[in-house]
């Protein structure tokens, strides 16, 4: 089959691709841009595989007045920047050690053992330049499907990178459209105990966007059956996904991991998933917020518009009855100012005691409704 797309004939990619075969190499666009081109879905990162050696890669960008940058030269990738936009090229290899979080390669010229190496057959598809679709391992029915499939034998590329576990269910989250391959699952459920041996840092990036997918709910409804859930995030609870889901959908917002994640809850989430300060006071924010006694209207107040409307979301999902109304109550809110300043106090009250007074008068002005003007707080 031949892919197509405006992306094909781009400035940039056609003077990479001219740049290895006008040497006699070969250059294939490789992995998620020609997924999802089979797919219908949009193309962003294009990634290239060569049987050009790295330093051969180099060597041509600079020949060809392209800027290289040698970003993996121990796994083969060379970064050539063409036309203000990186590419990042990889020279085919295989695997000759793996320990299951790192892997020892060798270069090789066979694009089929280049395939056999990568995880789903739906990230083994090439294309050439003419948009001519490479496919060693039968990814392209399997794309068309919405198949993901570990490429030949699941637990031996489970092995490989136990990552690839959270990647199996975050590439169904996304791009899954036939259910969960059933070997795909016998054989995580094999492999349970290799995820203690991944860092942290890998656990938390992936689940973040497993997180922030547009539907996780069947994927991580399955991550907790076959006992991967309760290994990465105890205690985490997935039952109410689902609603939230539905939720959102109906108000417009967008998918965002932290608000999910705080939905589904677990033991030691911050350091489980190694949060940046930012997400655990966004996580904080959350769960202060469902436990709060705010209305809608104090919550836009307090936090804005967006963070109340996604607090009133969780704790629909977890239910919680909200009023009918609350969307227009945290517009108001969020639209509110207290018209009451501490030059107002001042120098009456200075110190502690302003703040103080302020908080009070706050306090009142909230519970009017926002409606006490300067003059009745006074």
């Amino acid at each position: 089959m031949r892919i197509e797309g405006d992306w094909l004939d781009a400035a940039p990619l056609r003077a990479v691709l001219a740049m290895l075969e006008a040497a006699g190499h070969r250059g294939l666009i490789v992995g998620g841009a020609v997924r999802n081109a089979v797919m219908g879905l949009p193309v962003t990162d294009m990634d290239i595989a060569t049987d050009a050696r790295p330093k051969r890669v180099m060597a041509l960008a600079e020949a060809a007045g392209l800027r290289a940058v040698p970003t993996g030269l121990d796994h083969g990738t060379v970064t050539v920047v063409s036309g203000e936009e990186p590419f990042e090229i990889t020279t085919f290899r295989r695997d000759e050690e793996a320990d299951g979080r790192h892997a020892k390669v060798a270069f090789t010229d066979d694009l089929a053992e280049d395939a056999r190496r990568r995880d789903f057959t739906m990230n083994a598809l090439y294309a050439q330049g003419d948009g001519t679709v490479i496919d060693p391992v039968d990814g392209v029915a399997d794309a068309r499907a919405g198949r993901v499939r570990f490429i030949e034998d699941a637990g031996r590329r489970i092995e490989e990178d136990y990552l690839r576990i959270l990647r199996f269910f975050r590439f169904n989250a996304i791009y899954g459209r036939d259910g969960l391959d059933p070997e795909a699952l016998a054989a995580i459920a094999e492999h349970l105990d290799g995820l203690e041996r991944l860092a942290r840092e890998r656990v938390g990036a992936e689940m973040r966007k497993l997180l922030a997918a547009p539907e996780p709910s069947m994927s991580l409804a399955a991550m907790a059956q076959c006992g991967v859930l309760m290994r990465v995030l105890p205690g985490a609870d997935v039952s109410a996904v689902p609603v939230l889901v539905a939720l959102e959908t109906h108000a417009g917002a967008p998918p965002e991991a932290m608000r999910r994640l705080a939905l589904i809850g677990g033991e030691e989430v911050e350091d489980r998933l190694r949060l940046s300060k930012n997400e655990t006071s966004v996580l904080r924010r959350y769960r202060d917020g469902i436990a709060a006694v705010d209305d809608p209207a104090t919550l836009g107040y307090r936090h804005g518009a967006e963070a109340a409307r996604d607090i009133v979301l969780l704790r629909m999902a977890l239910g919680l009855p909200q009023p009918e109304d609350w969307p227009a109550q945290i517009r108001r809110g969020a639209g509110a100012r207290c018209p009451v300043t501490a030059r107002d106090l001042m120098p009456e009250y200075e110190g502690a005691a302003l703040g103080a007074k302020l908080k009070e008068i706050e306090a009142r002005w909230i519970a009017s409704g926002f409606t006490k003007t300067k003059e009745d707080l006074l």
